[in-house]
């Protein structure tokens, strides 16, 4: 006989569950990836990814081959010309401050992402999708401000993903307070508390930033923006860079500095971190398996090759290494490899994040990038870095100050102290147990960085943009942010009032002298 209670309780369960809000409805969303490293691609995609898991349709559209190739979204290469490898060789072997190359930095980046707009995928993919196709889009930024107009393009919400803490560029674009009293800059390599000096040094480089990288990107955007997005049809650059909905910034507040952020700024600090990692390729997988006294993983990053490197240096690096009673697992084209040792394994691509998780890996090699040190920093494993360019020198001396491990010079670099510290490294377990303690308080979250991602975008879809959560400060400008046309107009009226004073107080003094001027007359004719 059938239960009629069951049945009673079975439509009333699904009644509620038909009456629920539909949070989790499939939207269109459109990642747009046009920077020319795959480690940017890697933290982008990577938020793609989370997204697909989610149940969106998520379409990726990059200027670099699949990285992720079991992502779970569509994806659309555009083969458009690739400086990255230039100018990673060009800073290896003639190495000069970052501040030295902004300038050709900047117009190379924002020429490619000219070419990008301007290619026959690009321009085909937007002649097969028009108004409204996609709910939001994701971009990843890398100066490439003018492409923000894809989000009028399609009518939708815009979402930036950046890889580092934020700065000036990134700041502006959510009204973010810059606080450059006591949050140091992303290049300045300064560390909170900052002294009196160090806010000097401090607000002399956010003062270049501003007045040097600004102007370059507002230079060199403007003058594409309105190439593709005509003024009859379109708002300005300006206007659209008002109506972002959200930053995620590869970062997270355990790591420094401590900053305010508004609601729109989302710390996502290493969303490209797998949760649970892959299975190793099964030549790696032995190689690691084999380390005995452990092994050491070696790699430069994703944008520089083996072959960049002046053969004398590589030779230095591969005698100290193949020397050492450990295993090496290097990433370097083996075409071009500097020589050949049991000890050591050469692969032109690594899967870095799975093989730090390696329980054997006792020291990563590293250039000092950002999304580097932050696997490195998740899995407690200790780090001798080797910084090139960009913000590398300022996260090695952050990791030297936190005690993750040492760092190196590279146009100095010389084969005793390239072994005495990878020694030091490995034999002093202080630097183990320091990376290790903040392993622990660097995963200690409430949610992970793929769920905060996922719960923002979908949060922006659901309150059609999320207006509510901007910030006012995006509506001023930079003297009206630092009230100092306040400031004036308060300047202006207390002179008007000491004006008057003044004034008012000389009248009376004339009015005064008049009277008494006058009674000294009278008297002087009486008598």
């Amino acid at each position: 006989m059938f239960n009629r209670s069951l049945l009673v309780s079975l439509v009333f369960t699904l009644i509620l569950i038909v009456s629920l809000p539909n949070e989790t409805n499939s939207a269109n969303i459109l990642g747009f990836f046009p920077s020319p490293s795959k480690s940017h691609i890697l933290i982008h995609s990577a938020i793609a990814d989370a997204l697909g898991h989610a149940g969106h349709n998520v379409t990726v559209l990059s200027t670099v081959p699949n990285i992720n190739k079991n992502g779970k979204y569509n994806f659309i290469y555009i083969n458009a010309s690739n400086f990255a490898d230039k100018f990673a060789k060009e800073m290896i072997n003639n190495p000069q401050p970052v501040y030295k190359r902004m300038s050709q930095l900047v117009s190379n980046v924002i020429g490619m992402a000219n070419e990008t707009m301007g290619h026959p995928t690009m321009q085909q993919f937007l002649k097969n999708h028009k108004k409204s196709s996609f709910d939001l889009i994701l971009y990843g930024y890398f100066m490439n401000e003018f492409h923000f107009g894809l989000s009028a393009y399609f009518d939708c919400p815009t979402v930036v993903s950046f890889v580092v803490q934020p700065m000036l560029a990134i700041n502006s674009l959510v009204g973010n307070p810059e606080q450059i009293s006591y949050v140091p800059t992303v290049l300045s390599g300064l560390k909170q508390p900052l002294t009196f000096f160090g806010r000097v040094q401090n607000f002399l480089a956010s003062l270049v930033e501003s007045l040097v990288l600004k102007y370059l990107l507002n230079h060199g955007n403007n003058k594409y923006y309105r190439t593709y997005f005509p003024a009859d049809e379109y708002p300005s650059l300006d206007e659209i860079k008002k109506n972002i909905s959200l930053v995620f910034t590869n970062h997270h507040f355990s790591q420094g500095p401590i900053r305010p952020n508004v609601p729109a700024m989302v710390e996502i600090g290493g969303i490209q971190i797998k949760e649970k990692p892959d299975p190793l390729p099964e030549d790696i997988k032995q190689h690691l398996d084999s380390a005995k006294n452990g092994a050491i993983f070696f790699s430069l990053g994703s944008n520089v090759k083996g072959s960049f490197l002046p053969k004398e240096k590589a030779k230095l690096l591969f005698d100290v290494l193949s020397k050492l009673p450990y295993k090496v697992l290097w990433k370097w084209e083996e075409a071009d490899a500097p020589g050949f040792a049991d000890n050591i394994v050469y692969r032109s691509w690594l899967p870095q994040d799975d093989i730090l998780a390696h329980p054997n890996v006792k020291l990563f090699i590293t250039h000092a990038g950002q999304g580097s040190v932050v696997e490195s920093q998740f899995h407690g494993v200790p780090m001798v870095c080797i910084p090139l360019f960009g913000d590398q020198p300022a996260n090695a001396l952050n990791v030297i100050r936190a005690g993750y491990g040492l760092s190196l010079d590279y146009i100095n670099l010389n084969a005793e102290d390239f072994k005495n510290t990878i020694i030091e490294v490995l034999d002093n377990p202080k630097y183990t147990n320091t990376i290790k303690q903040f392993s622990v308080l660097y995963r200690d979250r409430p949610m992970s960085a793929r769920q905060v991602a996922v719960f923002w975008v979908e949060y922006i879809l659901r309150h059609k943009g999320a207006k509510h959560m901007q910030s006012p400060a995006v509506f001023l400008n930079s003297w009206q942010l630092l009230s100092l046309d306040v400031i004036g107009f308060l300047l202006a009226v207390l002179f008007v009032v000491i004006l008057i004073f003044i004034k008012l107080c000389k009248l009376i003094c004339c009015r005064r002298k008049g009277k008494c001027v006058g009674k000294s007359i009278k008297t002087k004719k009486s008598n």
